[in-house]
Parts: C-alpha cells; sequence; structure tokens
C-alpha cells in the first residue's frame, strides 16, 4: 500500500514528470514477475502441485520432515526460482508448524544462490552487470554459486536438526 502511495505521489508530482517516473520503471522485469505469479496460480488451481505432493508422499517423501522438505524446496527453487518454489509449496505443509515454515524460508531463499535462475535477484545482478560491462554468465556464477548454496544449506541443516 505505502509503495502505491508513493508511485501515486510521484506521478501526481509537479516536479517530476508522469513520463520520466514512467521510464524509470523496469518494465521487463515487472512482466517477468507478473508472469511467473499467474503461471503459478495457474499451475496451483490445476492440482497438480498437489498430486505432485501426494505422489511424494506415497514414495516416502513427506515434506513436513527436515530432509525431504530441504531437497525439495532446494530443487525447486532452481526449477521455477525461489519465490514460485514457497508459493507452490507452502500450501502443502500443513500443520507441520514454524519449524517447516523456517525451513522453507532458509532453503529456498539459500538454495536460489546455486543457479542463475534460481533467484530473480540473481537475474537482476547480471543483468545490471551486464549494463556496466560485466559478464556473469551461468559458469560464472555456478563456480561461486554451487559451494557458497551447498555450504549454507549444510549450516540450515545442522542448524534445523541440532539447534531448532
Amino acid at each position: 500500500m505505502a509503495a502505491l502511495v508513493g508511485a501515486g505521489l510521484l506521478l501526481l508530482s509537479r516536479r517530476l514528470h508522469s513520463s520520466h517516473v514512467l521510464r524509470l520503471i523496469d518494465w521487463p522485469l515487472l512482466l517477468l514477475f507478473m508472469g511467473l505469479f499467474v503461471v503459478n496460480h495457474a499451475f496451483e488451481t490445476t492440482g497438480l502441485a498437489a498430486q505432485a505432493v501426494a505422489w511424494l508422499g506415497t514414495l516416502g517423501v513427506h515434506l513436513a520432515e527436515p530432509g525431504p522438505l530441504l531437497v525439495v524446496s532446494a530443487v525447486l527453487s532452481n526449477l521455477v526460482s525461489n519465490v514460485p518454489a514457497v508459493m507452490l509449496l507452502l500450501p502443502h505443509l500443513g500443520g507441520s508448524g514454524a519449524q517447516a515454515g523456517a525451513m522453507l524460508a532458509l532453503v529456498t531463499t539459500f538454495a536460489g544462490n546455486l543457479l542463475l535462475v534460481g533467484s530473480i535477484a540473481n537475474l537482476i545482478v547480471a543483468d545490471l552487470a551486464r549494463q556496466q560491462g560485466i559478464v556473469i554468465d551461468w559458469k560464472r556464477h555456478a563456480v561461486t554459486g554451487i559451494p557458497v548454496t551447498l555450504l549454507t544449506l549444510a549450516v540450515v541443516w545442522g542448524w534445523m536438526r541440532f539447534v531448532a
């Protein structure tokens, strides 16, 4: 709500022309976010997400357990990006409690560093770097992203198992 009020005030301001304000918006990024949410919602309404969770359950993979939640969250974060992964997984945690919610938040955040496409933030940084003449391709990102992600996920796993 605050962002909408702020944007409205900027558009009404006499100091900044609305055309200048609208040029400052990263339209492709905004469109990407909107598309992610639309596709995510459409996928959820098909029931396929619930079927996938039920199928995993028949295999003994239960999202309420820390190990499976860590692996599924990390993999899904790098298939669909970390924010859509949270949106897809959160409704299926049921009454797993605060520990499962904390695990989901931590794992999807850290797993988003594994691959360049794991987080929209990675794509934003790569795009801004490219505009400055710095190329961050998937290989260059992976050299740092893979070890950092594995290390941070190991810390999360240890923290969830022994501290929380």
